[in-house]
């Protein structure tokens, strides 16, 4: 993580605390919901048993380091994450710092979303897809875990233990900057391999999402077929495949839902693959009586 020189670890005060009272909190909450309760309890066995996270031994200093406070986040009408974490990299200690406070962001590498978009409305074979897990498939340095611990417990009176995230995290503010550092540099690492891959790592990603095709149907099976490998070079994998063109798409890349299913949310919008035609979702309360701050909120929502 880019650590500004002029805020050095040493300036985080205490954030253990902080994270066993939110702990606490969280606790409350899954305790009256065991929907909750279960996803959250399967998303953190999860992230242990795939080795993105360990717990710390007791004989190393526990208060050293950074305590990330983490909370859940329900989204039921979400066909594959009905739970998301959100791990606080904002929350400050006792000295009145935060992580995110002493990280660079980063600057901003990928292209932008309007010639993503307008590149994607060319091709005649067109395809979405997006990267699995995809921060969580860069590990992060040794030295810098400690500066993200986390603190669980298995039941609301079971001890607490510590855990050490290993990987690149949602909620640090480099933790964009990081991730599409690393996908460009393995499109460069790669390009004589996959050449075509590597133009579309390059050029046709949004973070995760991927929006590319060809006008040539051989070069929009290639492309397809070298992204998987290019990905898997660096241990990522592509998944939620949606394509223009259904039959190789069923046959070589089958969709993660329902095999009916010819609308993907993409980039904060929706692709009907048949149609070829984007739409956005706005949820509306008609019988409410509208502030300048909600109408500017509900804008935000739909096209930021």
């Amino acid at each position: 993580m880019p650590l500004k020189p002029e805020f050095p670890e040493t300036m985080l005060g205490n954030s253990k605390m902080i994270a066993s009272k939110r702990l606490d909190q969280l606790w409350t909450r899954l305790e009256r919901d065991p929907t909750m309760k279960a996803l959250y309890s399967d998303f953190l066995n999860e992230y242990e048993s795939l080795h993105h996270m360990e717990e710390v031994k007791e004989d190393t200093d526990l208060d050293a380091g950074y305590y990330l406070p983490h909370h859940g986040i329900l989204r039921p009408d979400n066909k594959t994450t009905k739970l998301r974490v959100v791990f606080n990299a904002s929350s400050k200690t006792i000295s009145g710092y935060s992580l995110n406070d002493l990280l660079y962001k980063g600057g901003v590498l990928q292209e932008d979303l309007f010639s993503i978009l307008i590149r994607f409305r060319k091709h005649i074979y067109a395809f979405t897809a997006d990267i699995k897990q995809m921060f969580r498939m860069i590990e992060l340095n040794e030295s810098q875990t400690k500066l993200q611990k986390i603190l669980w417990k298995n039941s609301k009176s079971s001890p607490i233990k510590v855990y050490e995230l290993r990987t690149v995290t949602y909620g640090t503010v480099s933790a964009p900057y990081l991730a599409t550092k690393v996908l460009q540099q393995l499109a460069l690492d790669e390009e004589k391999n996959f050449p075509l891959a590597s133009k579309v790592l390059l050029q046709d990603f949004y973070m995760d999402d991927c929006l590319s095709g060809s006008s040539e149907f051989t070069e929009f099976e290639t492309i397809q077929s070298e992204l998987r490998q290019l990905l898997q070079r660096g241990g990522m994998t592509l998944h939620k495949w949606c394509s223009s063109y259904s039959p190789t798409t069923a046959q070589e890349f089958p969709l993660d839902r329902n095999s009916e299913e010819i609308q993907v949310k993409t980039l904060g919008m929706i692709w009907n693959s048949v149609s070829d035609t984007f739409t956005y979702k706005a949820n509306v309360n008609i019988n409410h009586s509208y502030t300048k701050r909600d109408v500017l909120s509900q804008i935000a929502r739909i096209y930021d």
